[in-house]
């Protein structure tokens, strides 16, 4: 990849107050603030963590985006589940190249970029139809045609069975995961993963009954915070405000006996 931005790039302009714009570069374009405007072509041709002026002369860092970044800034219909649980989930269902996964609760393809970007084959089981076409869109606008080509999205409702049979790992971001529980036991091989986010705890308490009566194992459930630190010369102390709370993650292994 060119170290210099061109035209159908996205870079990522910080502020002098550390506010954060993504933007796709196309030659002619410009970028509108409070401070004027950026004329997209002062980007192209420019190098990343280059400096560029708007026309009131305020200053932009030009970066190109993490997928962190993209996560929070792209177009979305859905809640997205946020970086600081995309992480975790990779390591707990414990996302490989070439895992058969399933996916069922899409939202607007956050989770999804994650474990295509881990190498994952992906069928998507997403009941509405505007939900399913944002996420396919955020997945080709930020991965590209490689990862399309290992992302299927279907509509249709998981609750009512899983076709796919043989897979590693069934990962959900779904109201009720439990009703999904006998299906992922036909459909994962023995030792595959199951893995749910669930925003409340009464979930969680559902979801670890049905896990309790089935062939499932070493079931887990934790919670991520996220809290930064102020760290200036002497000054050290953590930061007044964090990410507390937004969801649950349980895990367990299917295991026949």
């Amino acid at each position: 990849m060119s170290r210099l931005f061109g035209a159908g790039d996205r870079v990522l302009l910080i502020d002098h107050k550390k506010r954060r714009y993504l933007v796709t570069l196309k030659a002619g374009g410009e970028f509108h603030s409070h401070a004027g405007f950026v004329p997209h072509d002062a980007v192209i041709g420019v190098e990343e963590g280059s400096t560029v002026r708007s026309t009131r002369h305020l200053p932009y860092l030009a970066i190109r985006p993490t997928l962190s970044d993209f996560v929070l800034k792209m177009p979305r219909g859905a809640q997205v589940i946020y970086p600081k649980d995309l992480g975790p989930i990779l390591m707990l269902a414990d996302l490989f190249p070439g895992a058969r996964v399933l996916e069922s609760g899409i939202g607007s393809g956050a989770l999804s970029m994650a474990m295509l970007r881990a190498g994952a084959d992906i069928v998507g089981y997403e009941l509405r139809e505007d939900f399913a076409a944002r996420a396919q869109e955020n997945v080709a606008s930020f991965l590209g045609d490689e990862a399309m080509s290992r992302y299927r999205v279907e509509l249709r409702d998981c609750y009512d069975g899983i076709d796919e049979t043989d897979l590693d790992r069934v990962v959900l971001d779904l109201p009720e995961p439990w009703r999904i529980v006998p299906h992922a036991e036909k459909a994962l091989h023995s030792g595959g993963i199951l893995l749910a986010y669930t925003p409340s705890i009464v979930q969680v308490m559902q979801l670890r009954e049905a896990l309790e009566a089935s062939a499932f194992e070493m079931a887990e459930t934790v919670e991520v915070l996220n809290r930064t630190w102020h760290v200036e010369g002497q000054a050290v102390r953590p930061d007044h405000r964090m990410v507390a709370h937004t969801g649950f993650l349980t895990h367990a292994r299917l295991l026949r006996g």
